[in-house]
């Protein structure tokens, strides 16, 4: 559903670029990529500010994207998954993996060639970017006014506005320059390519990429566990999975007691109630 093109890339750029607008300086974004059928992100959150913001991201792009791709509906089928990043180390091995798809797939040679929407040329030049957000409530607020004489489809340019998305310096990079910075990216994306090359085989190419249909589906999908986390370090991944495993006991407890009809049970940070039915009434829908 999000195969390349020019039109996917403005829309795409658009709701990532107001999903972050709309976090009001709770998300930072460091790097991103989309692929033809999932998206890669490396954020910063405060607080439980990403169910929100992910929320908002996925939803837009299905509607949005969906309009261009002619799909209606939702288009994941699980919930999104987040993991952290617990070290410097892992994350610029994290965003080493951002920059890698494309290449790893054996779809493109380079890491400039992938068709999707990349933060690779934000990271090698201007952070900030422009683009389109094409505001539908504008246009339902408008609805059989004389304004809508003559406008045709949801992507009018009458609808669109600019904002900007911007690419923040990873965390640990911040004491370098921007010259050091753009030094480091290339760094990786060489390492990438060449990893590439070493494996000597031909590539689909960016223009078989873009002729692929949108409603295309792999003969296998890969369904690998998602990790817990990331680290340099087995220590730091084993005191994450201590602390997750306190986290789930704390919840647990607190859950049996919500469902027992005491809601003062404290849970965990961060954490959702379970949703209790007021008076255990089935029905049948």
């Amino acid at each position: 559903m999000l195969r390349p093109s020019a039109e996917v890339n403005e829309v795409v750029g658009g709701v990532l670029a107001r999903a972050v607008q709309q976090s009001s300086g709770t998300i930072r974004l460091h790097a991103f990529t989309f692929a033809s059928n999932h998206f890669h992100l490396l954020v910063w959150a405060r607080g439980a500010a990403l169910t929100s913001f992910m929320q908002y991201l996925r939803s837009n792009l299905s509607k949005k994207v969906g309009r261009l791709v002619d799909w209606s509906g939702g288009f994941w089928e699980r919930r999104y998954s987040a993991e952290p990043v617990l070290d410097d180390t892992a994350l610029v091995g994290r965003l080493r993996y951002v920059l890698a798809h494309g290449v790893k797939e054996g779809l493109v040679e380079r890491c400039a060639e992938w068709p999707g929407l990349t933060c690779l040329p934000q990271l090698l030049g201007p952070a900030r970017r422009l683009f389109q957000w094409f505001n539908w409530t504008k246009r339902w607020n408008k609805r059989g006014s004389e304004d809508m004489a003559g406008v045709q489809g949801r992507f009018a340019q009458q609808w669109a506005e600019p904002v900007e998305l911007e690419v923040a310096p990873l965390p640990c990079w911040k004491g370098l320059g921007e010259a050091e910075r753009r030094r480091a990216v290339r760094g990786l994306v060489e390492e990438v390519e060449a990893e590439a090359r070493a494996r000597d085989k031909p590539v689909l190419g960016a223009r078989s990429v873009r002729a692929q249909h949108p409603h295309t589906r792999p003969e296998r999908l890969k369904r690998s566990p998602r990790p817990l986390g990331h680290a340099s370090t087995c220590q730091a991944l084993r005191e994450l999975r201590e602390q997750y495993r306190a986290f789930v006991v704390v919840f647990r407890e607190a859950a049996a007691r919500w469902r027992q009809g005491d809601f003062s049970a404290p849970f965990p940070l961060f954490s959702f109630p379970p949703r209790v039915v007021p008076g255990g009434v089935a029905r049948i829908l």
